[in-house]
């Protein structure tokens, strides 16, 4: 009898885990930018970015929205001429003294056909150039911005400007 009181009970905890707990969110750095309204979640780039930054023995950069409104603009060129490129729009230095940014150091990593902020961070990680930029010193803010374009080639565009005032 004892033993089948302690089987019932331990049946009702283990049904109590069994409840319609809702799962948590994916983590922002998997969610799929190759969406309609897919949101960049700017924040959480920054942290990867500057986590990755003091693992190399450098600080951290804070979101600009003044750079992150650079970021998307870049991207949203790009996948309006279905064209990964630096240029397309203007060279960096040009696109910030036209918006009036006071840079004194900017770098900028553009990509293409990745679907979310894990795969394009990899993506510059492993390429030398971008982790380069990545790796730059002296950059503090950071504006990042993926564009969905379903009709292209590469279907999301991506920006990332570091940079410091």
């Amino acid at each position: 009898m004892k033993r089948t009181t302690v089987a019932l009970l331990g049946l009702l905890v283990l049904g109590g885990c069994a409840t319609d707990t809702p799962l948590p969110e994916q983590p922002a750095m998997y969610v799929n930018m190759a969406a309609p309204g897919a949101v960049l979640d700017t924040q959480a780039a920054a942290t990867m970015i500057s986590q990755y930054r003091q693992n190399n023995g450098l600080g951290t950069v804070v979101v600009d929205p003044a750079l992150v409104k650079l970021a998307e603009q870049q991207s949203q060129a790009m996948a309006a001429r279905n064209k990964m490129d630096h240029d397309v729009k203007a060279p960096l230095g040009k696109r910030l003294e036209g918006s009036g940014y006071p840079a004194t150091v900017a770098v900028e990593n553009v990509s293409a056909g990745y679907h979310t902020l894990a795969e394009a961070f990899s993506g510059w990680r492993d390429s030398p150039p971008h982790k380069a930029n990545m790796l730059k010193g002296g950059v503090t803010k950071l504006g990042i911005a993926a564009s969905y374009a379903p009709n292209t080639k590469y279907k999301v565009f991506w920006t990332l400007i570091l940079a410091s005032t």
